[in-house]
């Protein structure tokens, strides 16, 4: 606390107000989240995190310190606050020249704002209850419980109205304030810096898991290498949730840094998620069939409808689908008779998994079984 308020002396910070009157007036040079739950008696929230509420906990990180701590401990409310101070000196060493200009490593936003340091710390820091673990009251981490988060300050790309598109279709009522460029000269106009309040009563790991995906789809700044492993993370973590996001698209391709391979593939394997998966051997019902026929159909299955007809005017017995993701093709594919052999390959193990599990191979007879084989290779690879 000192600490911070020898740092406002010098020099402007955010103000941070949690409801605590020790804190309503406290300012900082760093980046804070904050949990608060009226749940009763609220000192659960500290088995939750796995932190007591009576020490101040300091964790070293490669980029920089996290405190965590508890501001508030009332009889109605309890709030627990992180705060991650990054090294500006330890970003600058570890910078590449091809990463940032020679000014932009040393005058930058990121030790101040929300962004993908603060998912790698809640993550690291917050583990167990991101992963929906209480050792002490395990049945507690599944139970809804009413929780409010506060992130000063978060930069948002898009503004206003992009950050409510996130938050609000998870259910979370959203509240805003947004900063000036300078409070001196209010014509230079708004920047695009805010302080986000959302609240919703839902289980904690559930909250985490949106913060850590969410914070650094806002400015697209990640701070490390996104490559296959990260888009795996961002499956599992919007498991249950981001399928279904009206905004997936730019939340998958914000998180993946706009990498055109991995971000096609997870908006694939999402689509596969949301769709529902119907057993190869299974005969449609002609029940309700006058619906079926007025349903229109998807772009993705008039594509698919369009190849399968294509390759059957073709004459083609054998069929190769490079690139066969989760099987969706090789399922319509395996449904025709004209085709002997059929042959998926892709570049993905995970993508191969899921398409051995929806085509149900273990369990075909033998002579249809081996009809269809799936390997794994990519078409640039030279063997």
């Amino acid at each position: 606390m000192k600490a911070a308020q020898a740092r406002d002396k010098r020099g402007p910070g955010f103000a941070y107000g949690s409801g605590s009157d020790n804190c309503a007036d406290l300012r900082i040079a760093c980046m804070l989240m904050t949990l608060t739950t009226t749940y009763q008696p609220v000192t659960d929230l500290g088995f939750l995190l796995h932190k007591h509420p009576e020490r101040c906990q300091s964790f070293d990180l490669s980029f920089g310190k996290v405190h965590v701590f508890f501001p508030e401990r009332s009889t109605e409310r309890c709030t627990a606050c992180l705060i991650l101070d990054v090294d500006a000196v330890g970003m600058v060493r570890g910078a590449t020249a091809k990463s940032r200009s020679l000014l932009a490593q040393y005058v930058n936003d990121r030790p101040f704002v929300a962004s993908s340091f603060l998912s790698v710390a809640i993550a690291q820091v917050f583990g167990s209850a991101l992963q929906g673990r209480c050792k002490d009251r395990p049945e507690f981490a599944e139970t809804p419980i009413p929780l409010t988060a506060r992130l000063d300050v978060i930069p948002v790309r898009g503004g206003e109205p992009f950050l409510r598109r996130l938050f609000e279709p998870l259910g979370y009522t959203v509240e805003v304030m947004r900063y000036p460029l300078d409070e001196r000269f209010p014509d230079w106009g708004e920047s695009p810096y805010f302080s986000v309040t959302v609240q919703k009563t839902t289980t904690l790991a559930s909250l985490l898991t949106h913060l850590y995906v969410l914070i650094p789809v806002f400015d697209n700044q990640k701070h490390y290498y996104v490559g296959e492993d990260e888009m795996e993370k961002l499956l599992a973590k919007g498991e249950g949730w981001l399928a279904s996001h009206p905004e997936k698209e730019q939340i998958t391709r914000r998180y993946l840094k706009f990498q055109s391979s991995l971000y096609r593939e997870a908006l694939a394997r999402l689509v596969q998620e949301e769709e529902p998966t119907a057993a190869l051997e299974e005969e449609p019902s002609t029940e309700g069939t006058e619906d079926i026929l007025e349903k229109p159909f998807s772009l993705n299955d008039q594509r698919i409808g369009s190849v399968v007809a294509a390759l059957r005017a073709s004459g083609a017995r054998r069929v190769l689908d490079l690139g066969c993701g989760e099987g969706k093709l090789l399922r319509e594919l395996f449904k025709e008779k004209q085709f002997e052999e059929i042959l998926g390959m892709d570049v993905s193990i995970r993508s191969l998994e899921v398409a051995q599990s929806r085509l149900k191979l273990e369990r075909l007879p033998a002579r249809q079984a081996e009809r269809l084989r799936l390997i794994h290779g990519s078409l640039m690879y030279r063997d």
